[in-house]
């Protein structure tokens, strides 16, 4: 089977079957560029975080990266069309019945638990995210006091707090976050703070 086809189809699958928007779908990309070796854990979390700081729909811009990155220009196209034309047709078919069920107590129903399976995806997606940004091989004791004793684990831990706390309590601007954190790494990494 091509690469072009394979590209299409599981991002199609992924757009066809997550709910919640692009957080949600992390595990579900996770997956698939791993098991079919088209990027490395980290390689992901680096353009999870950059997707995440640039203009455009986070899961349309991991996407057309990981397209681009296994089938060139054409990989990317067929991995964002994948990826867009379920929820387009859904949306289309929902905006069409919404107001015939949106008093159902079914469709009440469904969207409650929808909702609730967002959040759980959302929060798999941070232990994935966390797991594999905090401890590189492996989790375990020996890791731990290795990963608590390097001053990367302790740079991420100390700009994640200062930054949660501008967002919620200064209620900064999320583009200043995003500015202001970039800024962190990118001194950081000049001074030798962190190590790649």
């Amino acid at each position: 089977m091509s690469v072009y086809l394979i590209l299409f189809l599981e991002f199609f699958k992924m757009g066809a079957l997550t709910f919640g928007g692009g957080y949600a779908m992390i595990p579900f990309i996770e997956e698939a560029v791993l098991r079919h070796g088209w990027l490395t854990t980290r390689e992901l979390v680096d353009f999870i975080a950059v997707s995440e700081s640039t203009p455009g729909a986070f899961a349309v811009n991991v996407s057309t990266y990981v397209g681009s990155e296994v089938g060139g220009f054409f990989g990317a196209v067929c991995a964002t069309v994948g990826l867009v034309l379920p929820p387009f047709v859904i949306i289309l078919i929902i905006a069409k019945c919404y107001e015939k069920f949106k008093k159902s107590l079914v469709m009440h129903g469904v969207m409650l638990g929808l909702k609730s399976t967002v959040v759980g995806l959302i929060g798999a997606t941070v232990l994935s995210v966390g797991r594999d940004l905090l401890f590189e091989d492996e989790i375990s004791f020996e890791a731990l006091g290795a990963n608590i004793a390097s001053a990367n684990f302790w740079f991420i831990i100390i700009v994640f707090a200062v930054m949660l706390f501008l967002l919620l309590y200064k209620k900064l601007n999320p583009i200043l976050i995003i500015l202001l954190s970039a800024g962190a790494g990118i001194v950081a990494g000049y001074t030798g703070i962190i190590t790649v």
